[in-house]
């Protein structure tokens, strides 16, 4: 058995890991976060920074930067869980896209990979309205996006931290494909509507063609890599392809997912959403 012991989490001051390094160290897990501002350093695009980060490490969270659908992230998991398992790792556990089919190559490569697998995709986040790019536009008072009537089951992300942790530091997920959502469907009006019911402020949801919606991100300097992205989950992801309800959550932990209307609860309680 390898003497490894440490736990390194992937993009771990991000949205699900920074909440995995919460709780794998409440646990007494040693833990090493891997992001560009941690010790060692890490980062996506410096493969000379990945030996570092898994010396000692026997099970890694698996996070990708920016998206496991841009060009390039297959060859970068491949590399990565070759390292990985060259030096010892013994566990990996991989955040996907649900309905992303170009992560599904990743997706492969890390089953393919000689060590035990988990594989979990996960659905919207519900935390982009609150810590990520929707958040400017709620304090704002109008959401603009190019979608109508398309809905999802958003996911929590502390859901999604909690499979994780299972994942990372128990028997019994290893080979399985989680996929993660909430327990209701709603459209992107529908969420933007129970956060102005949550925060008791007005805020509206105003649909948009993709084209007016790339112009006006680019028109505000939105870089273009990230342009091109944002229009792909909106126009191809959010297709109707992930809009029915999957039991991930509760094969994982034995317990429902959160609710939005809870984490809208908790959020609007805050005071994050009142500026």
């Amino acid at each position: 058995m390898s003497g490894n012991t440490m736990t390194l989490v992937l993009g771990g001051t991000g949205k699900t890991g920074r909440r995995i390094v919460d709780r794998l160290t409440a646990h007494g897990v040693p833990v090493r976060v891997g992001s560009r501002a941690g010790t060692p350093p890490f980062d996506w695009a410096d493969r000379a920074t990945w030996a570092a980060v898994l010396s000692d490490v026997d099970a890694v969270y698996v996070s990708y930067f920016p998206d496991l659908a841009v060009a390039g992230a297959t060859d970068d998991i491949r590399a990565f869980t070759e390292l990985a398992v060259s030096t010892g790792v013994r566990r990996l556990v991989l955040l996907s896209g649900r309905g992303e089919e170009e992560a599904q190559a990743s997706e492969k490569v890390v089953q393919d990979a000689g060590a035990e697998w988990t594989i979990i995709r996960a659905s919207w986040f519900s935390q982009n309205f609150s810590e990520s790019y929707l958040l400017e536009p709620v304090l704002a008072g109008e959401v603009v996006l190019p979608t109508t009537g398309v809905a999802e089951p958003f996911v929590d992300a502390d859901d999604i931290a909690d499979v994780a942790v299972a994942a990372l530091t128990e028997t019994g997920h290893a080979s399985q494909v989680y996929e993660l959502t909430g327990p209701r469907l709603l459209t992107f009006a529908d969420a933007v509507g129970e956060i102005a019911a949550a925060t008791g402020r007005p805020i509206r949801f105003v649909p948009v063609s993709a084209t007016d919606y790339a112009a006006a991100l680019t028109s505000a300097g939105v870089p273009g890599d990230v342009v091109s992205f944002l229009t792909y989950l909106f126009t191809t992801v959010l297709d109707g392809r992930n809009a029915q309800l999957a039991d991930g959550v509760q094969r994982a932990l034995g317990r429902p997912p959160r609710d939005f209307a809870d984490y809208c609860r908790d959020v609007a309680a805050s005071g994050l959403w009142t500026g």
